[in-house]
């Protein structure tokens, strides 16, 4: 796999030249709307098949990848123009391996909505280890219903292994300190509470648990690490793995709400796995900088190897990124936007694409119909490559992306030809 990054007078048949790779491989595995609307400064993935296969009558996935000693869902994640459906046709060329080889293996988990448009969520399950719902919320021992069945039953039917997301989100959909802690301090609400997570468990055939309570206050940091053990105990005869999502720490006493009823050592202790949550630095409050810059998540990992094993470490990835007006002023809200929308924003704009090489961030500025100036970072395949490399340098487990709601093709591309997709069924 190569990076090009478009340089003026760049056009999709010159890059096809250049690389020796068709135009409709190079339009197919990006999934760009307009091939003929490149942005200066736009990343493209150029993959080169090794290996095809032209399709003939009565041909199907299944039968296409016993013949060459595959898999379906690796075929699914070689062929996007696919969107993760048998949908092949006498002639087709199906690509059943790449030149470029996984740097290793990693679970790839990912969160998603329940109200996640159908045709996304079926073209991004083949790249997926596990799939993680948001959120199941509770109310003292209750377990407040989600609407999931669509969610895990596809994930069921396509070999990803569903995992019961659980939050102290409350009604109005913020993280409630005080919600954590009136369950922490009742034993007997946690006891019921974890009774109600395996008959949801057992209805809906979840694979796993990932609880993610956050603002947990400092005096709540032992009995929440002792819910969590608690929690994992009862997983244990079941077979089930009990996640955790981190706040991005880099010290055990790191101040602030976010972070002082977190403690990586006694969680690292009642946990079989931990998500780093390491994005949010750029954030809708915050000035212009890059959502999950490089040496602030080398940071945060570096400070969890401290307390976790490697093998018990995902990283989280943002699929996401953020518009701000400028200049920024305090109390002013950035605009969130998809990756994909960001390069069309600067194409409308007629604005040429940045990199910076220290956060291994895509960023650009532009001018609205207003005349004011906006500064957008959001997340591209190089920043995404730069990502899995520090895992695969760590040997980290796996990576989580937040979230599958908004495409991106691209970053899938990388992450297909880098890892080595475990299946966790």
């Amino acid at each position: 796999m190569d990076i090009h990054v478009v340089q003026p007078g760049d056009t999709m048949y010159q890059l096809s030249q250049r690389y020796g790779v068709s135009m409709d491989r190079l339009i197919q595995d990006n999934q760009l709307p307009d091939p003929s609307q490149l942005v200066v400064g736009q990343a493209i993935v150029v993959q080169y098949p090794e290996l095809t296969h032209t399709v003939r009558a009565g041909d199907s996935l299944y039968s296409i990848a016993q013949m060459h000693d595959t898999t379906v869902a690796q075929l699914l994640r070689d062929n996007p123009v696919l969107r993760g459906r048998d949908l092949i046709y006498p002639g087709q060329k199906i690509v059943v391996e790449y030149a470029s080889r996984p740097r290793g293996a990693l679970t790839v988990n990912a969160y998603s909505y329940p109200s996640i448009g159908r045709d996304l969520f079926q073209s991004v399950l083949p790249y997926l280890s596990q799939l993680t719902p948001f959120t199941y919320r509770f109310d003292g021992d209750d377990l407040i219903p989600l609407r999931d069945e669509a969610l895990v039953n596809a994930a069921l039917q396509s070999r990803v292994a569903p995992i019961l997301h659980l939050s102290n989100l409350d009604e109005e959909g913020r993280f409630s300190p005080e919600l954590a802690h009136e369950l922490l301090e009742d034993r007997e609400d946690q006891e019921e509470l974890i009774g109600e997570i395996l008959r949801t468990i057992g209805r809906r055939g979840y694979r796993g648990v990932d609880v993610d309570f956050e603002y947990v206050r400092r005096e709540d940091a032992q009995t929440y690490a002792r819910f969590l053990a608690r929690l994992r105990r009862a997983l244990v005869p079941r077979g089930l793995p009990l996640i955790v999502a981190l706040a991005p720490k880099t010290s055990g006493d790191q101040p602030g709400r976010l972070y002082e009823g977190i403690d990586y050592h006694q969680i690292a202790q009642s946990v079989d796995f931990a998500l780093l949550m390491t994005y949010e630095w750029g954030n809708p409050a915050s000035p212009p900088m890059a959502v999950a810059p490089l040496p602030q998540v080398r940071r945060v990992v570096e400070y969890a190897l401290t307390e976790f094993a490697p093998g018990q470490l995902y990283l989280g990835i943002p699929n996401y990124g953020y518009d701000w007006a400028l200049p920024f002023r305090e109390g002013a809200r950035a605009q969130s936007l998809d990756n994909v929308a960001a390069v069309r924003l600067a194409w409308d704009r007629r604005s040429a694409i940045r990199y910076d090489e220290q956060v291994q961030a895509p960023w650009f500025r532009y001018v609205d119909g207003q005349g004011r100036e906006h500064e957008v970072w959001f997340e591209d395949a190089r920043s995404i490559r730069a990502k899995l490399e520090l895992a695969f340098g760590f040997g980290l487990y796996g990576v989580g992306v937040w979230n599958l709601d908004r495409p991106f093709p691209q970053g899938w591309a990388v992450v297909n030809a880098m890892a080595d997709i475990r299946s966790e069924m």
